[in-house]
């Protein structure tokens, strides 16, 4: 007599339904009262095969295993989760240098950063008020490759005292003449931070929302 095929739909609550509707230990336990039940009602001239029925083991067994796995990674997952939220929540309050070219001049003082992608020979960053115009130049000189802060004193090109408020800024890098990869960062305060979705986000009011993965130093 073979094992009844229904039995791993028995088992799952009814054709195809899904076998996280109930636990593993009590699908096992489902499993092994069936079994018991077959193995006793079996027809003696016909027994149980047994290729069939160690297959309807192992797949009891894989099954179960898969269970466990995913049980196991979801707490790990979890676990990680937590942990990155705490991290983001102890940043509220303090800077962080993110992507964004943005530049808050407070008392006259402001900064930003670059991260270049290979050594200059010439590193120009051009700073640009809200209507476009360009305000102020900072000749940076040679560089290394990796991230360079650079500072800003708050004056125009003509030594006249800017309002403190928002700035952008832009890059010019180059070595031998050929323009080398950069990246604009910015310096911007934590306000808040928010979990969804996408991950974890940080609030700042310079540069709206930014991910965690974004984050170059914290000050």
């Amino acid at each position: 007599m073979a094992i009844d095929t229904s039995l791993i739909d028995t088992l799952n609550g009814g054709t195809g339904a899904k076998t996280t509707k109930t636990s593993v230990q009590d699908m096992s336990d489902r499993f092994m009262k069936l079994l018991t039940t077959q193995l006793k009602n079996q027809d003696p001239t016909n027994p149980l095969d047994n290729a069939q029925m160690t297959s309807q083991l192992a797949q009891m067994s894989t099954v179960e295993g898969i269970n466990k796995l995913n049980d196991s990674i979801k707490t790990l997952l979890d676990g990680y989760k937590s942990s990155q939220t705490m991290q983001a929540a102890s940043l509220i309050g303090r800077q962080v240098l993110v992507d964004g070219d943005v530049i808050g001049l407070n008392k006259s003082l402001g900064g930003g950063a670059i991260e270049l992608k290979g050594t200059t020979d010439k590193t120009v960053v051009r700073i640009f008020d809200s209507n476009g115009n360009e305000v102020r130049t900072l000749d940076m000189g040679p560089q290394k490759a990796g991230v360079q802060a650079f500072i800003w004193d708050g004056l125009d090109n003509g030594g006249q005292k800017l309002a403190d408020g928002s700035y952008t800024f832009k890059v010019d890098a180059s070595k031998d003449g050929k323009d080398v990869g950069v990246t604009s960062l910015s310096l911007a305060a934590v306000s808040s931070v928010v979990v969804n979705d996408s991950g974890i986000e940080l609030q700042t009011p310079e540069l709206g929302s930014r991910l965690m993965s974004q984050v170059r130093q914290i000050y």
